[in-house]
């Protein structure tokens, strides 16, 4: 995909942000398609629904850290831990975060974590991705351990990471699962994002493979 037409309409051109999309070669046991596109063929498989979003930064809704945390960075080791924390099945290794971190789009600025004051422990945490060749910010790993939900404290994580990719890029988008118990569409939207497309990605199973 060429960066001109990827640009266009980012949300509709491609489920994920441009820098993965160059890289990603998708299994042939998978496929991903617009919600639109599920009218015109049946597909076969284990369909799993995703949103992606965009945000142009105008603006970047105003958030305060609530009392008793502090913002601070966050490293890969510590990153894992607090995502196996917060999902039942998604997982992510240090080792994949170190790899991000060797990655052209890598800012150190945007990883970051909300710590409880009295015990260190990170409640809310995410990370972005900056490809300044077509000034897109991407957010992924945005997370809030259960016991610190209902704070305000992911919509602060989404916004700080906005402010601090506004200067550095042209637009943010972020995708996340439909059926996500926790309903993230809802707090990007909180957040300003706008213009969300559905997308599905199909998996056939073993048996379906062999048809």
């Amino acid at each position: 995909m060429e960066p001109e037409a990827y640009i266009k309409d980012p949300c509709r051109a491609s489920s994920l942000p441009f820098w993965k999309t160059v890289q990603t070669e998708i299994p042939p046991h998978i496929t991903v398609v617009r919600d639109e596109e599920m009218t015109e063929k049946t597909y076969v498989g284990t369909d799993e629904p995703f949103f992606k979003m965009i945000h142009f930064f105008k603006p970047v809704p105003d958030t305060a850290l609530p009392d008793g945390f502090v913002l601070t960075v966050v490293e890969p080791e510590e990153l894992e831990e607090h995502i196996r924390k917060c999902y039942e099945t998604e997982r992510v290794t240090a080792d994949e975060l170190h790899t991000l971190t060797g990655t052209a789009v890598y800012d150190a600025e945007l990883w970051i974590a909300v710590r409880d004051r009295t015990t260190g422990q990170i409640a809310a945490s995410g990370i972005g991705a900056l490809d300044a060749c077509i000034g897109e910010g991407g957010l992924d790993w945005i997370q809030v351990s259960p016991a610190y939900r209902r704070r305000g404290l992911g919509a602060f994580v989404v916004c700080e990471l906005l402010r601090r990719m506004q200067k550095k890029a042209a637009f943010a988008t972020v995708s996340g699962r439909i059926n996500n118990p926790t309903h993230p569409i809802e707090l990007y939207r909180s957040c300003g994002f706008t213009d969300p497309v559905i997308w599905h990605v199909i998996t056939k199973t073993p048996q379906e493979k062999e048809k």
